[in-house]
């Protein structure tokens, strides 16, 4: 018998992604095959999967805390921003073009067939799947074709769990209000609330918890105390970036600087674990650090436009002065490429048809093609011998005489680009920092000496999360909310 619930927030980052990873992981331990399921994200942080495609990063960890490979079925449409109104549009894994805000909304709905394919795809391998919502169900004005909360819900016939923030204030008019602006029908799938991120006595609560049962009629799951150790999580969202940040530590400066369009910052999470290193944040409006040892430029969704917002800021002027004093640069993909001599988008996949001067660190230039690389690689550091692992998720082709200096290898094929110093460097690979050995490697080029193994730290805190959900959420009447399928 296949059962689904759908967690729906009362507003984004109110802890939805990280409670579903919980609550996947506390079903899973209980010998339930369980599956994660998020009918529309938006986000630039993306996983390779299993079959080929991408799908948001959250869904990826929530994946992982079910002990299965990702796959694009669950999360069937994925919406990556490359502007402050327009997205590229990726269904099932696979781009299938670029969409300006107000066309998306008129056209949303005839996603809604893939988006069920996927769902009753993913339901046929499992006893359970956990939904995750998209934002609020309140926003009214969204309703019309939605496919991410209710509209979804309804269209699958899945119950819904509803959740507030209590540290950002007013979570009683947080529930009671969506309560209240929802119609009859979107009411009636609503099963039950919890309170997310509570600090403190959780008894002073009580009676607000009770008010909230009373008023909207539905019982409480629980009201959730902060999860102290969720930085051992990979971000989902851009927001926490900051927060990830070690600024004002000691050891080794990986300054990193803050684009607008910032992509698969999940590279910056091994780094941040790690005690030897201050990992910064540079946000606009700062210079980059004088003190820094590496300057650490990560992904793009809009190369092109977030080098103009690298110049805006004048970090092209710092960065120099960074290689001039004997500083280390590496380039990440998007970053990789805008350290390069030139880059043409001749027929305008990023943004308008352009060809721009890079910032000409690295003898090497870039094309974008319509071709998307997505695979995930082995590899190797010859330098140190180390063995890697990483994921290719690009477009656009790079070459130059500086590629010649290639300083990894995946699958047998030499990877990136060095300057003439070896003190510039970039490559496509993602999510190269999350092999120990390498990591120990290349930091130890930095005086940082690390014992830290990330990868079975994340695992240590999603049991954890799911410890931390056994005990404050009635997991027991979560599942028996669950509808059948």
């Amino acid at each position: 018998m296949n059962k689904a619930i759908m967690i729906q927030g009362t507003g984004s980052n109110v802890g939805k992604s990280m409670i579903v990873a919980g609550l996947i992981r506390a079903c899973t331990r209980r010998g339930l095959r369980v599956r994660p399921f998020k009918p529309q994200n938006m986000s630039n942080n993306a996983a390779v999967t299993e079959d080929g495609g991408e799908i948001g990063r959250a869904q990826a960890l929530q994946a992982r805390a079910a002990g299965v490979a990702p796959h694009t079925d669950m999360n069937p449409v994925l919406l990556k921003p490359q502007s402050a109104t327009g997205a590229q549009v990726v269904v099932q894994g696979r781009i299938a073009g670029q969409q300006e805000a107000r066309e998306f909304g008129r056209n949303k709905a005839s996603l809604m067939p893939a988006v069920l394919q996927s769902f009753h795809r993913l339901a046929e391998s499992c006893d359970l799947i956990v939904i995750e919502g998209a934002g609020s169900p309140a926003e009214t004005n969204l309703r019309a074709g939605d496919i991410a909360n209710m509209g979804f819900a309804r269209a699958a016939g899945v119950s819904v769990v509803l959740m507030g923030d209590i540290d950002r204030g007013g979570v009683i008019a947080q529930i009671v209000g969506t309560q209240a602006v929802l119609d009859a029908d979107d009411n009636a799938l609503i099963r039950g609330f919890a309170v997310n991120k509570f600090r403190g006595d959780r008894s002073l609560f009580d009676a607000g918890r009770d008010d909230i049962a009373a008023r909207t009629g539905w019982p409480s799951l629980g009201v959730i105390p902060w999860f102290d150790a969720a930085h051992r999580l990979p971000a989902e969202d851009v927001m926490d970036l900051p927060a990830r940040a070690r600024s004002g530590g000691s050891g080794c400066v990986i300054a990193v600087p803050r684009l607008p369009r910032i992509a698969n910052f999940d590279d910056l999470d091994p780094l941040a674990a790690e005690p030897g290193v201050d990992l910064r944040m540079i946000m606009p409006g700062s210079p980059l650090p004088a003190d820094s040892d590496l300057v650490l430029m990560v992904g793009s969704k809009s190369t092109i436009s977030d080098l103009e917002a690298f110049r805006a800021e004048g970090w092209d002027i710092d960065l120099a002065a960074h290689i001039r004093r004997g500083g280390h640069v590496l380039g990440l993909c998007g970053g990789y490429q805008m350290l390069g001599k030139t880059i043409t988008d001749p027929e305008g996949i990023e943004g308008p048809a352009a060809r721009v001067a890079g910032l000409g660190h690295l003898d090497v230039e870039t094309t974008m093609a319509p071709l998307k690389h997505l695979s995930e690689k082995s590899g190797q550091h010859p330098a140190s011998g180390t063995a890697l692992t990483g994921y290719e998720i690009h477009i656009g082709e790079t070459t130059g005489p500086d590629c010649a200096r290639a300083w990894l290898s995946f699958d047998g094929t030499p990877e990136g680009a060095a300057s003439p110093s070896g003190r510039v460097q970039g490559c496509y690979m993602h999510g190269i920092f999350s092999s120990d050995a390498f990591r120990r490697a290349y930091l130890g080029g930095f005086g940082v000496t690390s014992s830290l193994d990330f990868e079975s730290g994340v695992d240590d805190a999603l049991d954890a999360l799911a410890d931390h959900v056994e005990t404050y959420m009635d997991v027991d009447l979560f599942l028996s909310l669950a509808a059948e399928i």
